[in-house]
């Protein structure tokens, strides 16, 4: 009698992932929600063997990380309005917001908003930029479905962006960047009725032609992806105790901590309702009162931009 085939680390989380998205999202076809999970596990799933504990654990919260963001801000929204949320999103990051302000009151051209430039900025970069020429590739290897292939492409793009590069948003590296090309040429006109074409319709799976990034040398050739994700979620990780800390020296609630873990987790507030043995009003007073602490009184003094994108906010991650 033959022994059944041993499951590789890639083969448990799709297991994992196919079960959670079929509870959580029953209206999604089979396909899609596998699409979904191709996507999350990646392209290259050997990278995901030899993992130790900890790694495997990191790799987990960066997969549970990029679902969130496709779950709350992108699935199942219009294009155009789910991109204008990107843009928005972006153009929100203070580090950037100032960059472009600074930029445009020196420059020729001080009719531009921070939307407009930024906007040309992501545009260079979803056509210029070799990580996301790749991701694109493999959105679309993952989905034939274009609705699916924009929600992934722009929920790939916003985490991209936010990636931490020496203590900066990744976009604000793609920012200088972008000055560099504008500097001989002038800015690009990006039409005004029109936002910019998502790439998904023009992805071919078999296209073999990449783009090089002015980057590549510069910023990010240094941080491949893995040593990114991990980075990332090391900071997330230390944002998250200073919080945590936070809320037991200020005695904001006897289970705030419990609570900030498990919706980290991505537990719904029913569901924290139920692990905490509280009811569920009481678990959305106490969802108002950490998030108050986190966005007024902890951001301010500890990286806003991390608390704001990472640990989250009420209105856009609850």
């Amino acid at each position: 009698m033959m022994l059944a085939e041993k499951m590789t680390i890639a083969d448990e989380f799709s297991e994992a992932w196919k079960s959670r998205l079929e509870s959580e999202l029953p209206h999604l076809s089979l396909s899609n929600r596998d699409s979904i999970v191709r996507w999350l596990i990646g392209e290259d799933s050997s990278r995901l063997e030899g993992l130790d504990p900890e790694q495997r654990q990191i790799a987990e919260q960066a997969m549970d990380y990029r679902y969130r963001i496709l779950r709350q801000r992108y699935l199942g929204m219009p294009p155009e309005r789910a991109y204008k949320g990107l843009i928005q999103r972006l153009s929100n990051l203070f580090l950037i917001r100032n960059k472009i302000r600074t930029w445009i009151a020196l420059s020729r051209d001080r009719q531009r908003t921070v939307v407009d430039v930024l906007e040309e900025v992501i545009q260079e970069l979803l056509q210029n930029d070799r990580y996301m020429q790749q991701q694109s590739a493999w959105i679309a290897k993952c989905t034939r479905d274009s609705r699916l292939r924009n929600a992934l492409l722009l929920a790939s793009t916003e985490e991209y962006c936010l990636r931490p590069i020496r203590n900066q948003p990744l976009l604000c590296y793609r920012f200088v960047n972008y000055l560099r090309r504008t500097q001989k040429g002038g800015m690009t006109q990006v039409p005004a009725d029109d936002f910019i074409r998502l790439v998904s319709h023009e992805i071919a799976p078999d296209d073999t032609e990449g783009a090089v990034s002015l980057l590549d040398n510069q910023a990010v050739a240094e941080y491949q992806e893995a040593q990114a994700a991990e980075e990332q979620q090391e900071l997330r990780n230390a944002v998250q105790q200073r919080f945590e800390a936070y809320l037991t020296e200020k005695k904001v609630d006897p289970k705030a901590v419990e609570w900030l873990r498990l919706y980290l987790q991505g537990q719904t507030q029913e569901a924290i309702a139920k692990a905490l043995n509280m009811d569920v009003k009481q678990v959305y007073r106490l969802r108002e009162k950490v998030s108050y602490h986190a966005t007024r009184v902890f951001a301010p003094k500890n990286q806003p931009e991390l608390v704001a994108n990472w640990l989250g906010n009420q209105s856009e991650l609850s």
